[in-house]
């Protein structure tokens, strides 16, 4: 964004979505909002912003061509981009028994090989891990801890120590299809993986709104979403050998919205989770940033 319009002074504030969405209900409740634009994973806020009015409706250019599931009717968000969490492995070093399915996570060979972010730490990690309880049973989820996964916060943390070599597998984490070497990020015909559309929207009460504008139209743009392995939109075929990304019925699609507006069952999943692979531990890898970074 920057290089593509260098005039506009851009602040990109990184942190948990979790933390990010109170901190802004914060900056709401004292009069202290400091974003234009917010783009989260925590997609239940937005329906829930959108209720409370305070959001602005705005449909950049291209919002008829985007899947019905990636924008709000009337305007009020739009998905920028289409994120999948599954697992990964190093190529190398799995050689010919690489696993090919979450199956194959709980063989014996792979005990102590395997990195993990925390599902209790993290929604979509959550809802991955909730499919895998649902398709494989809790006695998968049981054989799976006794693996000795390394958890650690942060959904970038299994590639992270995959790439360094400190473990063969990682679960819990995004990627692409498309890269094959020196990981190869797994979605399996038949078996669960999570998708969803990363959700932006504009505050109504932004200081900055028409920055904001030119913001989600440049996320649309075609020039943007044609650097992606997936397309939100509808008039940009994916590269060569995959389907856009709603018509694999194991990415769930439909089932992460439904799944981050329950917050009842989200938060027993997180204590069933705990029960299994302990209390989430670690630093918040962003750091604290407080309650009004960018100000």
């Amino acid at each position: 964004f920057r290089q593509r319009f260098p005039q506009i002074d851009l602040n990109l504030i990184v942190d948990y979505s979790k933390y990010h969405d109170v901190r802004v209900d914060n900056q709401f409740a004292t009069d202290t909002l400091v974003p234009d634009v917010v783009q989260l994973q925590t997609l239940h806020d937005f329906t829930r912003w959108k209720r409370q009015g305070l959001l602005l409706h705005y449909k950049p250019a291209g919002f008829g061509k985007l899947h019905k599931k990636f924008r709000d009717p009337d305007g009020a968000w739009v998905a920028g981009m289409v994120i999948a969490f599954s697992y990964l492995y190093d190529v190398a070093a799995a050689g010919a028994d690489a696993p090919q399915s979450p199956l194959d996570l709980v063989d014996p060979r792979w005990k102590g090989a395997i990195a993990s972010s925390y599902p209790h730490d993290d929604d979509a990690v959550l809802y991955l891990y909730a499919l895998y309880a649902q398709t494989y049973g809790w006695d998968w989820i049981a054989d799976f801890a006794a693996q000795q996964p390394q958890f650690a916060r942060g959904s970038f943390s299994p590639g992270t120590a995959v790439t360094n070599k400190e473990k063969i597998i990682g679960v819990g984490t995004g990627g692409s299809p498309l890269i094959t070497t020196p990981n190869r990020w797994m979605m399996p015909d038949g078996h669960p993986f999570v998708g969803w559309g990363q959700r932006i929207a504009i505050l109504k009460q932004a200081a900055n709104p028409t920055a904001a504008k030119l913001y989600l139209n440049w996320q649309l743009s075609t020039e943007r979403q044609t650097s992606n392995s997936w397309s939100v939109r509808t008039d940009i075929a994916p590269p060569t050998g995959l389907k856009p990304i709603w018509e694999y019925p194991n990415a769930n699609v439909d089932g992460f919205p439904r799944f981050m507006e329950d917050r009842a069952q989200v938060e027993r999943l997180k204590q069933t989770f705990a029960l299994y692979f302990g209390e989430v531990k670690g630093d918040p890898t962003p750091g604290w940033p407080g309650l009004h970074p960018g100000a």
